[in-house]
């Protein structure tokens, strides 16, 4: 008999903008030294070309990479796919070896870019990466720092790798023209938030599955109750779940006419929270634990009880 491999949903639509990490396997370097990164950017550079993905900000440390970019066409996970293959493959004739190079599936969070300062947050960390890390003294600035696309916003366009896109970080930057005084002031604000922001803070935007407001959220999880299948998983999916529970449990609220706080008044075997419990059951993946929790009916083992005789009296 065959199983079924859980796999992580990849939502992929056009213009999409996503925060892409991955790590070496067992934590080991997935960089060796200047060679390979450069090796890394050039490979990074073809997936573009490949793909028409723009980058909007990068950064290489020994064992992961950190980007930000986003897809004109819905091309996420061909792209990854090459990018990384390639990547590894290249990886193991220089160095003569043979195997896994990156740790299980990249990470690639959703980032809302329509202009509410979200994917200039994002950035930030990107760029702040090495400070974080502690790869720069207090003396040096971030542009000291090679492997980032820091360095490369401060260049004059035509320095600069043709798939970096600089004009929608700018913009949420506030910074109108891609000029040296444009360029100077970027690196003004990016070190003043070096010295004063606490950058644990910033650890939030690796987190989760989504950065962007409570909308662009809410339109995501539409999409993927739309798209999502039994072999799918991960926290979006989870979440959308718990999205469709609570919907159903307002919906049977309303129809008998219960505020909140009345679940309280109610108890825990009450044939009305029997019937919410058993329509959860039924349409959501949510567990036994969960649903008690939800309608204040004792523990899940009490709830399994009370659903057990419910369904050998419905015989």
């Amino acid at each position: 008999m065959l199983s079924v491999v859980a796999r992580k949903l990849r939502l992929q639509f056009e213009g999409a903008i996503y925060h892409v990490m991955n790590r070496g396997d067992h934590q080991e370097p997935i960089f060796r030294g200047v060679a390979d990164r450069e090796l890394f950017v050039k490979t990074l550079g073809e997936a573009c070309e490949k793909t028409d993905w723009q980058v909007h900000a990068w950064c290489l440390m020994s064992n992961h990479f950190h980007l930000v970019l986003e897809t004109p066409k819905a091309n996420l996970v061909p792209g990854m796919k090459w990018l990384l293959g390639t990547y590894t493959s290249r990886f193991n004739r220089r160095h003569k070896l043979f195997g896994h190079l990156f740790s299980g599936r990249y990470k690639a969070l959703f980032v809302d870019g329509n202009g509410s300062g979200y994917l200039k947050s994002v950035c930030d960390y990107v760029h702040l990466n090495p400070v974080r890390a502690k790869l720069l003294s207090r003396s040096q600035r971030l542009r000291d720092f090679r492997w980032s696309s820091f360095a490369e916003y401060l260049k004059s366009p035509s320095a600069r790798p043709v798939w970096l896109r600089k004009d929608r970080l700018l913009g949420e930057q506030g910074i109108q023209k891609d000029s040296p005084a444009g360029r100077a002031e970027f690196e003004k604000r990016l070190e003043l938030r070096r010295a004063s922001e606490e950058l644990e803070r910033l650890e939030e935007l690796v987190g989760g599955w989504c950065l962007g407001s409570e909308e662009f959220r809410q339109e995501l999880l539409e999409q993927m109750n739309q798209r999502k299948g039994a072999e799918h998983y991960g926290a979006e999916i989870r979440e959308s779940a718990t999205d469709k529970a609570e919907r159903l449990v307002k919906e049977e609220f309303r129809r008998l006419c219960w505020r909140e706080l009345d679940i309280e008044a109610h108890r825990k075997g009450a044939p009305e929270k029997l019937k919410i419990a058993s329509r959860l059951r039924k349409e959501t993946t949510m567990t036994l634990a969960w649903i008690a929790q939800r309608l204040q009916m004792g523990t899940k083992t009490h709830l399994s009880h009370l659903l057990y005789w419910q369904n050998r009296n419905d015989m």
